[in-house]
């Protein structure tokens, strides 16, 4: 099996609503948010590739226009603001465009990760 990553870099703001007045998160706030996109394939293509890397600049288009100094309780929705759910949307955004998407990882800090993953390697 083969896995590849490319990282992606973006800076937002949002507000986790429903939290307790007293969570920090529950207040405006921001991150410099990381993503990191993982592909996988059991085999490579003809250029021996699993997904070339330039073919990856729509998903960095996709960052920067659409969230990079944006605040994402506008971009996702109230409910689209945690590393999970924002994992969780780069995949299946991903997923739509490049098949041998594995997994995303978004992380707000250094050092706090999320990952949204929907099935084993060895299934692929």
């Amino acid at each position: 099996m083969y896995l590849i990553s490319k990282e992606f870099h973006f800076s937002a703001s949002h507000q986790l609503l429903g939290m307790p007045d007293a969570h920090p998160c529950a207040r405006l706030h921001g991150h410099n948010y990381v993503v990191i996109v993982e592909l996988a394939a059991r085999d490579l293509n003809q250029h021996g590739f699993v997904v070339d890397y330039l073919d990856l600049k729509p998903l960095k288009d996709y960052i920067d226009n659409t969230f990079d100094h944006h605040h994402l309780n506008e971009v996702l929705g109230d409910d689209g603001v945690t590393a999970e759910r924002i994992a969780r949307h780069f995949y299946d955004w991903c997923y739509q465009r490049w098949p041998q998407t594995y997994a995303v990882k978004v992380c707000e800090t250094p050092k706090t990760t999320a990952m949204y993953c929907p099935r084993p390697l060895h299934q692929l």
